[in-house]
């Protein structure tokens, strides 16, 4: 029995040393706020899509992670030490296979965003002006409703994914 102990604490360490070794780290992990900025306010997206209705959902999906995350308190944006904004800058749906008789078989949505972080002096303190994300759905030639309804859920694991990275990069590059 104190074989089987000694075999399970190596087995253990030696994951810790490969976990360590190869750059993981936990989520959350090493996330820090910028200099004297201890709120922020996310605002409605600008949409210059013709999607109806996404920029709530990627807003909804930004304060989440920052609300989620607790590295930042999520505030009003006239009393916040740092403003989120930007707007969804594109979205294009594009056919990457056909069935034999040419109709889509399915598709790739992808979603182009240019958000700003800024001080509330106004001071630009994180941008990214072409950070995108893209994800495929299945078309139900068929029916046009199902094919909708799988575009929209493509679009919102773009927000899921896309506001998860924002959080990161925001929060990692201090």
């Amino acid at each position: 029995m104190h074989v089987k102990e000694i075999r399970r604490a190596i087995v253990v360490l030696a994951v810790f040393v490969v976990l360590a070794g190869c750059g993981y780290d936990f989520k959350g992990a090493g996330l820090t706020a910028p200099v004297d900025v201890r709120t922020i306010a996310v605002t409605i997206l600008e949409n210059r899509t013709s999607e109806s209705g996404i920029e709530t959902v990627f807003t909804g999906d930004l304060t989440y992670e920052f609300t989620r995350s607790k590295v930042l308190r999520v505030g009003d944006k006239n009393t916040a030490d740092a403003v989120l904004s930007g707007s969804i800058a594109s979205l294009t749906v594009d056919t990457i296979s056909h069935t034999a008789s040419y109709a889509s078989d399915e598709r790739r949505v992808t979603v182009t965003l240019n958000l700003a972080l800024r001080r509330a002096d106004g001071k630009v303190i994180w941008s990214d002006t072409a950070l995108s994300d893209r994800e495929v759905f299945r078309v139900d030639s068929s029916d046009k409703l199902e094919t909708q309804s799988k575009r929209r859920a493509a679009i919102e694991t773009i927000s899921e994914r896309l506001a998860e990275k924002i959080h990161n990069r925001i929060l990692h590059d201090f």
